[in-house]
């Protein structure tokens, strides 16, 4: 039985660095030597490809290779469950995380590294008036906490983090840029091969945004800039001109794989197929017969049925040989019109179209919603109150996960704001009867005191947010009351916080402590938080079932179906063990992991005796805590 220590991998968030290692070994064996690697080796493997003039094009800022190794630092912080705040706790398959959204993206990548198909994210957009989070590189976990985790006796923040980034600043775009390239780094690792990003951005950043992303995702991988169309009616205060959009940048994991899904057609569009001779095949449309380049097989004389002579004007050509054209002739594919005396079209037939139309790269209110719409929808849900300025629509959002995802994925949001995502997630499932699941992340920003929201009793974004979830599930289901116990309108809770386990301390003065140290689970600290601690650092979704047993008065645990059974017990014993096992055999479990408190023994023979027992019923992946 092995014991976890804080240098154990399995202690903290994912080894970013050390993976990379893993995968720059796969491909390029030789270039290490004795565990390191040799760089000029490297440089050969790589040959022509490596850039050695010291002047080439680059984009850099103040800052640049500490957000970088940023990305690349493990978290030791944890997520602490906290169901008294979620809604269907025991069946939801959502999550609402609280806290820096750098530090969870961290402890996500162990969980859901490849699993998310569709991150839409909603960052500050560097106006000088929006809050920026400004990282603090020695340890951010501590600077969370100090600012985020301190309330006074009446339950209200005695600190905010919050800040604006002025525009006269000195770094102005590289405090924006730092803030936003680690989180950006960690939430491609997470993605699916096949999985996109949407950020909506407007013109303060833009430019900077492509950049950035076309250094993380890759150039080759940047899909489309979606122009949304966020005002109905100019702004007529307007300094210069009224802005009326914002862009939504689109970028692939692998853009050869990702394939975005056809939109439905419009009533509009689908009135446009019709079926004017009555063909078997069904309703069609006329469709242009000449191409705009002259090419030589397109050169021809077309008599129509009426006797009229058509040919293609210059500079154009028919799109088909004449053999082909003859042939579509007789299988009743062209159209010459009800007189027969029309210039010849192809009739396409909406049954041997692709289902639904190719999304357009300019999206209109009318289409998506626009700004006015979405306070809108938040008033309704909040008693005519708004608590935000300028939310996304449902809608709009709703169209994102439309054509990015199919109906059983997972769509992250860690900026969640007034969870708009969460709202769309599931009035996309209530209407295409989809099971997608949502991750939202928000840091828990106080809202202003002179603000509505504070006025009406919420303190922090999330607790707007979690409100509208709740509120606009409930809203749902009764508009489909069909729906109830089908639809996934809950969510799990989770607030960052310091690991629950006590680190081992490594000054000296503090040996004796160390040695007395009985429990390393601290002591404001339940089974249940170290329960999903484990699951973090195992790697596991937190939202897999949990079951519980009582044997020989001792709590076991065994999620996922029993490949992973837990004691925390203080009095743990060989009975224990057999309870384990027994257990295990109950569940089907093949191969399960066990982790016991390793304090939990009262002695080595106990603690012995129970890992040769589980050995010889072939449960061999031990460890303690």
């Amino acid at each position: 039985m092995q014991r976890k220590t804080a240098k154990d991998p399995i202690s903290h968030s994912a080894d970013i660095v050390g993976d990379n290692i893993e995968k720059l070994k796969q491909l390029f064996p030789s270039v290490f030597t004795e565990g390191k690697i040799d760089f000029t080796a490297l440089r050969d493997e790589l040959g022509d490809e490596v850039e050695t003039d010291p002047e080439y094009y680059r984009f850099t800022w103040p800052g640049k290779q500490k957000a970088k190794a940023e990305a690349r630092k493990p978290s030791r912080g944890t997520l602490r469950p906290a169901p008294e705040e979620s809604v269907d706790w025991d069946t939801t398959e959502n999550l609402y995380i609280e806290g820096d959204n750098l530090e969870v993206l961290k402890l996500l990548q162990k969980s859901y590294a490849g699993k998310i198909k569709m991150i839409y994210i909603d960052p500050p957009y560097n106006t000088g008036k929006d809050f920026v989070y400004k990282d603090n590189y020695k340890d951010n976990l501590a600077n969370y906490n100090e600012q985020f985790n301190r309330y006074d006796g009446e339950g209200n923040l005695k600190s905010s983090a919050s800040e604006t980034n002025q525009e006269g600043h000195a770094r102005y775009h590289s405090n924006w840029l730092n803030m936003m390239y680690p989180r950006l780094t960690l939430a491609r690792n997470l993605l699916t091969e096949d999985g996109v990003i949407f950020i909506s951005i407007d013109d303060n950043e833009v430019e900077n945004l492509r950049r950035l992303c076309n250094e993380i995702f890759g150039e080759n991988n940047f899909s489309d800039s979606i122009i949304w169309e966020k005002k109905y009616a100019p702004q007529n205060d307007a300094k210069w001109l009224s802005a009326n959009h914002d862009y939504v940048l689109i970028y692939c994991k692998n853009k050869e794989i990702w394939r975005p899904n056809p939109l439905p057609r419009s009533d509009k569009q689908r009135a446009l197929y019709k079926n004017l001779d009555n063909d078997s095949r069904g309703d069609w449309k006329p469709d242009n017969l000449l191409r705009k380049d002259a090419q030589k097989s397109g050169l021809y004389k077309i008599v129509t049925p009426s006797g009229r002579i058509c040919e293609p004007r210059s500079g154009t050509s028919w799109r088909v040989p004449e053999y082909k054209f003859k042939e579509l002739v007789e299988e009743n594919r062209i159209w010459f019109g009800e007189e027969g005396n029309n210039i010849p079209a192809l009739k396409r037939f909406i049954s041997e179209v692709k289902d639904g139309v190719t999304p357009m790269t300019i999206w209109k209110y009318t289409d998506v919603g626009h700004n006015q719409e979405a306070t809108k929808q938040l008033r309704e849900l909040f008693d005519n109150k708004a608590f935000f300025d300028t939310p996304k629509t449902v809608r709009l959002i709703q169209r994102l996960i439309h054509i990015a995802t199919d109906s059983s994925e997972i769509i992250l949001d860690f900026f969640s704001g007034s969870a708009t995502t969460a709202h769309a997630v599931m009035q996309l499932n209530a209407d295409d009867g989809g099971n997608r699941k949502h991750i939202q992340v928000q840091l828990p920003e106080p809202t202003d005191p002179k603000s509505e929201a504070f006025k009406a009793g919420y303190k922090t974004i999330p607790e707007i947010g979690k409100e509208r979830i709740r509120r606009a599930g409930k809203k749902i289901l009764e508009e489909n009351p069909k729906l109830k116990g089908k639809l996934d309108i809950g969510f799990k809770v989770f607030k960052l916080d310091e690991s629950n386990i006590k680190t081992w301390e490594t000054d000296p003065e503090k040996l004796e402590q160390n040695l007395l140290m009985e429990d390393v689970i601290k002591e404001d600290r339940s089974e249940q938080d170290v329960i999903y601690e484990i699951l973090l650092k195992y790697g596991l979704d937190l939202t897999l079932p949990i079951q519980e047993k009582i044997a020989n008065k001792q709590i076991l645990y065994a999620i996922g179906g029993g490949a992973l059974l837990v004691c925390l017990d203080d009095t743990i014993t060989p009975k224990t063990a057999q309870a384990i096992i027994d257990w295990a055999g109950e569940l089907g479990a093949i191969n399960p992991q066990v982790v016991f408190k390793d304090s939990g023994f009262a002695n080595s023979q106990d603690k012995v005796n129970a890992l040769q027992l589980l050995k010889s019923n072939d449960i061999k992946d031990v460890w303690s805590i």
